[in-house]
């Protein structure tokens, strides 16, 4: 999408938003709990400490990030199912709790398509395929090649089993016909510092946590999991161009609330949402980042998610974490 079009597009979405906010209730003037599931430092995290100040503005109101890690990343989630009448806890989601996480857990406290409402869409992201920076390997043909004749030998971290970068992992080995070993870890930071060191042959990781690494000559990028090249990222090709068609992965970031927030307040956290969004400042950030932004209102989430889970149902088979 290009600027102007987004800015044309977002004009229009603005008009819309002021027009239909006069019948929405104002803010309390409680503080806004913004849960989550992820450790500080994070990609996560950090998206939502840059939401954070421009929700904050929007609203009338502080919105305070809160980190509660734990539970494959779905505690934040459950705190929000089970948050009842308290409308100032929400929930900072990244897609794989929401898609990939109900495929593969044995048991989830709660359920994502249902116990927790969709408010408002905020970001949507991809993944670049990292190596070690010693590595003789010129390219994606030759990373494969290699795969193919030494089974095993190749070895990509994760932020843990059933993560997004780990699935990346598991469905370019079955796109290529080779045999890749998994190394899970606690969160992308550890799995990244063993790319560095050479540990790892490789990983999966957000294009907007890795392009400080690439930046500084600290690891080499291969390939982006988008359908078109990123422009923060403009001279690595895509696995499309790469040689696997189709290969279009990505993930998202979106505000979630309680199941039984009233119509009026869920409308209001949507509206601005996409108020902040829209403010230049946190724009260029989020572009810059790699990232980009993704508008729209609870049903644009609650789509787009039943959607992935149901394909990434298809590449989990046989995955099964606690």
């Amino acid at each position: 999408m290009t600027t102007q079009l987004f800015d044309r597009r977002a004009a229009l979405f603005a008009g819309l938003l002021l027009a239909s906010s006069m019948t929405v209730a104002q803010p309390s003037g409680t503080p806004v709990r913004l849960l989550v599931g992820y450790p500080a430092g994070g990609p996560v995290d950090g998206g939502a400490r840059l939401l954070a100040p421009a929700l904050s503005r929007e609203l009338g109101v502080p919105v305070v990030v809160e980190n509660k890690p734990g539970a494959n990343a779905t505690m934040a989630g459950d705190m929000v199912a089970k948050a009842g009448q308290d409308t100032s806890v929400l929930w900072f989601a990244a897609s794989p709790t929401i898609t990939i996480s109900p495929n593969v857990m044995r048991k989830m406290s709660f359920d994502p398509a249902r116990d927790v409402r969709p408010l408002a869409p905020v970001i949507s992201y991809y993944n670049v395929l990292v190596i070690n920076k010693d590595l003789p390997f010129r390219g994606f043909g030759e990373l494969i090649e290699f795969a193919k004749a030494n089974p095993g030998r190749i070895t990509y971290g994760s932020a843990g089993i059933g993560g997004s970068n780990h699935l990346c992992g598991e469905l370019l080995a079955a796109r290529t016909a080779t045999k890749m070993t998994h190394v899970p870890y606690k969160g992308n930071a550890p799995a990244m510092t063993d790319v560095i060191g050479g540990q790892l042959t490789m990983m999966f990781d957000i294009i907007g946590t890795a392009r400080n690494y690439i930046a500084t000559g600290r690891v080499r990028p291969i390939a982006v999991s988008s359908p078109t090249r990123n422009p923060s990222l403009p001279d690595v090709p895509t696995l499309i161009e790469s040689g696997l068609p189709g290969f279009d992965v990505g993930g998202w970031f979106a505000v979630y609330g309680s199941p039984v927030m009233p119509d009026a307040v869920a409308a209001r956290y949507t509206e601005a949402t996409a108020r902040a969004l829209m403010q230049p400042e946190l724009k260029a950030k989020f572009e810059e980042m790699g990232y980009t932004l993704w508008l729209g209102h609870g049903k644009t989430v609650a789509d787009r998610a039943a959607s992935e889970r149901a394909m990434w149902a298809t590449v989990t088979q046989g995955i099964e974490v606690d």
